[in-house]
């Protein structure tokens, strides 16, 4: 083993983020992407390695992945570009890991486990905020709580959002709220509410689909997952479109326009609001007798956590700490695996 990875997608806000935080933390990654000259700009001020190429130039993108042990795969929308990467991956003998939040993404990883174990790879999406923290969280109710037969995540603090963010929320749009009812994804008709005290007080929260529907049943087991995030006006507006104005959001057209007007935003979140921000996670799972039990975790804010797992993650792969086949954080590190990081502290609020 080279004991070298790439970063594919190295030119977007989250990809230079990582790429930054790798360098002062001694790695040297191969850095990887379409825009050769973009690509060129941020390889040159960290002075690594890049190669540029598009994932439909199948030949560029095996001979790519022959030159490294694991991909950090950071270039959505994951919808579009994580089966190119993850059949290249299975075909070269490279461990594939990803930052999607994308549920539909999530399963389709899941459903190559046995190819994965067959080609001696760790497939692990969500390697990011989404689903680190809430996945370990997840982890940490069921055990808990054995009996468990509900779950429910409810996130606070999120910021400002990078455009490739926006991007794959603005392409979820049509698909309404999916949950997780008897063990399998559902889409209901109207999202759940519900409240949550992050801290100061109950908080109106409003169900979505989150990353966390698909892993922290693959993670727990748990038939009953529901995700929440505290209501903002966004949110309420979002919550409040009926079936045909989803319809119409998830039409071409209003896809390029909704797009367009994300590209007139601001990349991302910066230094000053990312050294800011912070999240809350609030985790809840109640058993048949109507049992509850309550825990809390507080994390830096969503970007920076995603350079510090991503970057320890492929550490950990590299190094030879994890099984191949299809694997959740918390199923590969545990569910304490999230205190680890600086600024994670988890609290069980009924123990």
């Amino acid at each position: 083993m080279s004991g070298k990875f790439m970063i594919y997608g190295a030119t977007g806000y989250t990809g230079k983020l990582v790429a930054r935080t790798a360098k002062a933390l001694g790695m040297r990654p191969l850095l990887a992407g379409r825009n050769e000259a973009r690509l060129k700009s941020v390889a040159g001020q960290h002075g690594f390695e890049f190669r540029a190429f598009d994932l439909s130039d199948t030949t560029a993108l095996l001979e790519a992945l022959g030159e490294v042990d694991a991909v950090l795969h950071i270039a959505g929308p994951f919808s579009q570009t994580s089966k190119p990467m993850l059949d290249a991956c299975l075909r070269t003998g490279t461990h594939y890991l990803d930052i999607t939040g994308e549920i539909d993404v999530f399963e389709a990883c899941a459903a190559r486990d046995e190819e994965a174990q067959a080609a001696g790879i760790a497939v692990m999406p969500g390697v990011g905020f989404d689903v680190v923290p809430s996945d370990c969280l997840a982890a940490h109710m069921r055990a808990r709580m054995p009996d468990a037969i509900e779950l429910s995540l409810a996130i606070s603090g999120l910021g400002q959002m990078s455009r490739g963010t926006a991007k794959t929320g603005v392409e979820s749009v049509g698909k309404g709220t999916r949950a997780r009812r008897d063990g399998r994804i559902v889409t209901l008709k109207t999202p759940p509410r519900a409240e949550f005290d992050f801290g100061k007080g109950l908080r109106p929260s409003i169900a979505i689909g989150w990353g966390d529907v698909s892993t922290a049943w693959h993670s727990t087991h748990i038939p009953h997952i529901t995700v929440y995030f505290e209501a903002s006006p966004q949110l309420e507006q979002m919550a409040g479109l009926g079936a045909f104005k989803r319809w119409i959001a998830a039409r071409g057209f209003m896809q390029r326009k909704l797009k367009a007007q994300i590209d007139q935003q601001p990349e991302g979140p910066s230094d000053a609001e990312r050294r800011a921000g912070y999240s809350i996670i609030i985790g809840e799972a109640v058993n048949a007798a109507g049992d509850k039990v309550r825990s809390r975790l507080t994390t830096p804010e969503g970007y920076t956590l995603t350079a510090m797992s991503s970057l320890e993650i492929v550490r950990r792969v590299l190094a030879g700490e994890v099984r191949p086949g299809f694997l959740t954080p918390s199923l590969a590190f545990g569910p304490d695996f999230i205190a680890e990081f600086d600024g994670c502290v988890l609290q069980d609020l009924n123990a």
